[in-house]
């Protein structure tokens, strides 16, 4: 059965069945292989129907055989060229700030320090308590 089809070579079959996973394509009239629904064209495939119908006549290349079952793997998109992809330009991350070191004689703005704020708590805790 397999001696007349080698794996890598490509053939022109015809699709005699379609299936939700892929389609039977005859090689001749006693072979017959499954291209599975990944291998039927680049690109998602959601429904086999769209690409292809009963009779329609197609190249495929031989992936694998199975010696001990008899299956055939094929595949019509290894004989097609694949599209050229548009190159995307990643998106620009944006640009890191670098942190201005202040002098010493600068007056803090912003947020206090933990130090500076809990010296105020202790003296607004000891405040508190004289009242007390």
């Amino acid at each position: 059965m397999t001696t007349k089809f080698e794996i890598g070579s490509v053939h022109t079959g015809k699709v005699t069945g379609i299936q939700p996973y892929g389609a039977f394509v005859a090689l001749d009239e006693e072979t017959q292989g499954l291209v599975h629904i990944s291998e039927i064209t680049h690109g998602f495939v959601k429904d086999v129907n769209e690409h292809l119908n009963i009779n329609d006549e197609v190249q495929v290349k031989v992936l694998s055989i199975d010696e001990k079952s008899g299956k055939i793997s094929l595949s019509i998109r290894a004989t097609q060229e694949a599209p050229v992809e548009e190159k995307k330009e990643a998106p620009k991350k944006p640009k890191k700030r670098q942190a201005t070191v202040k002098a010493e004689t600068e007056t803090p703005q912003g947020f206090n320090t933990l130090k500076d704020k809990l010296e105020e708590w202790i003296e607004q805790s000891k405040r508190e308590e004289v009242k007390k």
